[in-house]
């Protein structure tokens, strides 16, 4: 693989995805292989079926090896929100007089602010600002002069169990692992430096599992993890309409959430199977199912709740809400707050389902190019 190149392994709730890719010109990005393939998913911060998992990752592995005729010898792992912690933290460093901030200073405020978590493990660190004597509010505060240096920091985890299921699978192939946080990547990768200043609110809404976030600058503030998605809505149309789970699926694709009231019946055609569907009751099925994910964002801001947020809009990118029409202006109404669907801004990758590995290959190339001094100290925490 090319010294340039990267090799992501993007694990979604349904599919694992493995992209080797590089930056292109103007920001864009030359991706050489990639290959996606389905599994079994995960619940309660574990994997249904260990053994799928690693066939299905095996499969894409080797498909994208044999595409760019290479072996892949380093992978950076994207670590769903499902196995990831985020601990937000202000730390305070003073010196006996002024000085010009080095990275040694940044590297002390990292070190002050760093602890362990029991069952996790540290795999990144960023800051979310920084604060100099004179109250001076910087992203990078290298080469000013000051008396103090504070940090709002956040420091990324995931959990044992995630790191060492993955470790056990490619130590044997002889394969370097680095962990990612998938939806802080997501995050940074899709909404802009200016906007996430002011805070931002972050939806990575997928097919089993959705995480929420307070973006903040270079970090993350608060971050929360619900057993909502698209996989939900299915489940609550192959129990009313008692169909399989393609079918529904297929179903859930045929809702129109714009449409208002009135009855009416649709002929609905799947494979061999055709049935006449009551389409009030397929758009109050899909709402319910939207609903819950209406509550857990709603419980989610309430605990988060101040001035700041006050007004912002809600970004959305992933699966989850993906095709259906309607469910954006459903969740606008029942949340009270404007909600915007973004995605990367790229030729035949910008839909909010390339969201996740197309980030996770902005993070990773970054880590793998530049010499910063925060991916120097916390990379290798990764492993």
């Amino acid at each position: 693989m090319s010294r340039k190149s990267v090799a992501v392994l993007d694990i979604r709730s349904f599919e694992v995805s493995v992209v080797v890719g590089e930056r292109g010109v103007n920001n864009t990005f030359v991706f050489k292989g990639s290959r996606t393939e389905p599994y079994d998913g995960y619940e309660g911060g574990e994997f249904f079926d260990v053994p799928k998992l690693k066939d299905a990752i095996i499969r894409a592995l080797s498909a994208v090896e044999k595409a760019t005729s290479r072996r892949i010898r380093e992978l950076y792992i994207g670590v769903p929100g499902e196995f990831s912690t985020v601990l937000p933290r202000e730390v305070e460093t003073g010196f006996p007089k002024k000085r010009r901030i080095t990275e040694r200073e940044v590297r002390e405020v990292f070190e002050k602010g760093r602890s362990e978590l029991e069952g996790h493990r540290l795999i990144r660190a960023t800051s979310m600002i920084f604060v100099t004597a004179d109250n001076r509010r910087v992203v990078d505060p290298i080469g000013l002069m000051s008396t103090s240096l504070d940090g709002v920091l956040s420091y990324f985890y995931c959990t044992d169990y995630f790191a060492e299921t993955m470790e056990k699978m490619f130590t044997p192939m002889r394969i370097s692992v680095k962990f990612l946080p998938t939806s802080f990547a997501m995050a940074t990768y899709l909404i802009s430096g200016e906007t996430r200043d002011e805070y931002a609110i972050f939806l990575d809404a997928g097919f089993l599992s959705s995480t929420i976030s307070i973006v903040l600058g270079g970090g993350v503030l608060a971050q929360q993890t619900y057993w909502v998605g698209k996989g939900q809505i299915v489940a609550l149309l192959m129990e009313k309409f008692s169909l399989p789970l393609d079918a529904a699926t297929a179903l859930l694709a045929k809702a129109n959430l714009y449409s208002r009231g009135g009855e009416g019946k649709m002929e609905f055609t799947y494979r061999s199977l055709t049935c006449e569907i009551d389409t009030a009751l397929l758009n109050e099925t899909v709402k319910e199912g939207l609903d819950k994910l209406c509550e857990a964002i709603g419980g989610f801001l309430e605990n988060c709740s101040g001035r700041e947020l006050d007004y912002k809009p809600l970004y959305i990118s992933g699966e989850g809400l993906y095709e259906i029409r309607g469910a954006l202006e459903h969740i606008t109404q029942r949340i009270d707050r404007d909600s915007e669907m973004i995605f990367p801004d790229l030729p035949y990758y910008n839909r909010p389902t390339m969201s996740s590995r197309i980030a996770l290959v902005d993070m990773a190339y970054e880590d793998h190019c530049k010499n910063s001094v925060f991916s120097r100290l916390f990379n290798a925490f990764g492993g």
